[in-house]
């Protein structure tokens, strides 16, 4: 109870320190003119956001790393806070945020304008990123390589643990950027991911890692006091690439990773809907699966308004999250 109760305590200060500097955040940029460049070809109801400031990555990224540094130095007086083990998804995601914040940059002001980094360079940083995790998980921390729903012991996947992880970090690094389109969208998702596996986590005693997840989805509601419909701020590749491959850190320490594509089943589904929609152009030569990748814009193009399809994907995402931590506990 204690340790759930520190974890709902950090979750509010993360709130507050979001939210206290956001507003000042917000002006930094407008004063900059760091605005966001909508593509021609997207759904025409986005051209109202061409300007809205973005890197807004940012605004949570910083309260959760301060408040992380803070509470593992204070480990130095004696207060047993936070553990080593949370530096590990805590330098992923400064890693894919700092990755995240050059893509935004080159699509705001590089040669690139309004394309950002190229997709082959990203994602080829991107493995390098997640396979550095995948080796330092594997033979560092000692993660839990596996738990199937109702076993009470992990099971070990050999030397396919760290192919597997790499593609955990950086597919779900890319699924969450995917999510990332449409107003609160990412944001709700991805809060409620490291709840489920916050609360994964201080069930199975990584009281450390359950912190720091909450740490990150207080933080994440102070972010969408400003990113709600209609946003004053973007989340950009800053914020969306750290979450999805921090998300997959968690799910990975906590061993419960076959469980992600549940939990995460919005962003699992974003992903996919965009390789469909590749292959089946490929393949067909010019025709199209869904109206428009990824799947959000099919549904807005079908006459879901944005907070409808936001709204929906987060009911659906909550009831995964909810299967997922039932699964999660099962024989427990």
């Amino acid at each position: 109870m204690k340790e759930t109760s520190l974890a709902l305590a950090l979750s509010m200060l993360g709130f507050m320190m979001t939210v206290i500097w956001g507003a000042p955040l917000i002006r930094f940029l407008r004063h900059f003119k760091v605005g966001k460049i909508i593509r021609v070809e997207g759904p025409q109801s986005h051209m109202v956001k061409m300007g809205i400031p973005t890197i807004g990555g940012v605004m949570f990224l910083m309260p959760v790393v301060l408040l992380t540094v803070l509470l593992n130095a204070a480990s130095l007086l004696g207060l047993n806070y936070l553990g080593r083990s949370v530096m590990v998804p805590l330098l992923v995601m400064v890693a894919f945020a700092l990755l995240g914040a050059v893509d935004d940059w080159e699509g705001i002001r590089g040669p690139r304008r309004g394309l950002g980094m190229r997709a082959r360079t990203k994602f080829f940083i991107q493995i390098i990123f997640a396979l550095a995790a995948a080796l330092v998980l594997r033979f560092v921390l000692e993660v839990p390589e596996m738990y199937w729903p109702g076993a009470e012991k992990s099971l070990s996947v050999g030397i396919f643990y760290v192919p597997i992880a790499t593609i955990v970090i950086a597919g779900f690094s890319n699924a969450v950027n995917f999510t990332d389109g449409l107003d609160g969208l990412a944001g709700l998702i991805s809060a409620t991911a490291f709840a489920a596996f916050g609360g994964i986590a201080l069930l199975q005693g990584q009281i450390f890692i359950g912190r720091f997840c909450f740490t990150i989805v207080g933080a994440l509601f102070g972010f969408l006091w400003f990113n709600v419909h209609p946003a004053q701020l973007i989340m950009g590749d800053a914020g969306a690439l750290s979450l999805g491959a921090t998300l997959g850190v968690v799910a990975l320490m906590t061993g419960q990773w076959l469980l992600l594509p549940l939990i995460a089943i919005i962003p699992l589904c974003e992903n996919l809907s965009v390789m469909l929609q590749v292959g089946y152009f490929k393949l067909t030569k010019g025709k199209r699966l869904f109206k428009m990748a990824p799947l959000h814009h099919h549904f807005e193009l079908l006459g879901w308004s944005e907070t409808q399809v936001v709204q929906r994907f987060w009911l659906v995402s909550l009831l995964f999250a909810m299967l997922g931590m039932a699964l999660a506990v099962v024989g427990r």
